[in-house]
């Protein structure tokens, strides 16, 4: 197992961080803090957290009126829920920059502007609350909540004091993911984000025109800075976790 993991993961991640270093500490720094740079990570980092915010609670109302709702039609919308999972990304730009590019159908065109990577990361990220909460809520224990109401509680109260808390470690966990995969998408919006440095260029696009400009170790060094991110928030996430089952 562990030499399975080593080559499919280890290695490769070690190669970049090698990479990232062949111009020296020096090298490393001038890469990942030139203006260009710090542009782009900047405006991912923004574009993933409003992102999260969104899908904590668009996820956890979608995850709850599937488990809780009945209505016609429930199937094929928790099939519909799985689509970015199954679709490739670039598919998925593309898709999106038909219906909202210059050439609209609807009459709405963001493409090329900060909202339109923000729709494209929504769509990409959409499953991971509500595949978290979901599973959560069909477990949860209504005796709870209907001995609440019975004491006259208001379903209001009862959901921040008695469904909530038991909610929050599958939503911060969903939302984890969700930021990780944000932080790291390229497919769903190289197309409808235009690249515009200093406006819409997310940093895995930036990664690429470094690549394509031949600069490998800027492009590593970039990388290495977005993997450190990513590990991170999922670090902090586990700790949680941890927290929140031992306490």
């Amino acid at each position: 197992m562990i030499l399975w993991l080593s080559v499919i993961v280890l290695l490769p991640l070690a190669a970049v961080v090698v990479k990232s270093t062949d111009g020296g500490l020096a090298g490393f720094w001038d890469a990942v803090t030139s203006p260009q740079s710090v542009a782009a990570i900047k405006f991912t980092l923004l574009t993933s957290f409003v992102v999260v915010v969104i899908n904590a609670v668009m996820g956890t109302v979608i995850a709850w009126v599937l488990v809780r709702d009945d209505f016609a039609g429930r199937r094929f919308v928790s099939a519909l829920i799985d689509l970015p999972f199954a679709l490739p990304t670039i598919v998925a730009g593309l898709t999106l920059l038909a219906l909202y590019g210059p050439r609209s159908p609807i009459g709405v065109n963001v493409a090329f502007t900060k909202a339109a990577v923000v729709l494209a990361l929504l769509f990409v990220t959409l499953p991971f609350v509500v595949r978290a909460v979901q599973p959560v809520l069909m477990e949860l224990d209504r005796e709870m909540e209907e001995a609440a109401a019975s004491l006259g509680a208001r379903p209001l109260t009862i959901f921040r004091q008695i469904i909530l808390p038991n909610l929050q470690p599958a939503i911060v966990a969903g939302c984890s993911l969700g930021f990780a995969r944000a932080l790291g998408e390229f497919g769903s919006v190289v197309l409808i984000s235009g690249n515009i440095p200093f406006k819409t260029e997310v940093a895995s696009v930036f990664i690429f025109s470094q690549i394509g400009n031949d600069n490998v170790t800027g492009a590593a060094a970039v990388s290495v800075v977005l993997l450190a991110l990513s590990m991170v928030v999922l670090a902090l996430v586990a700790r949680l976790g941890r927290s929140w089952y031992d306490g």
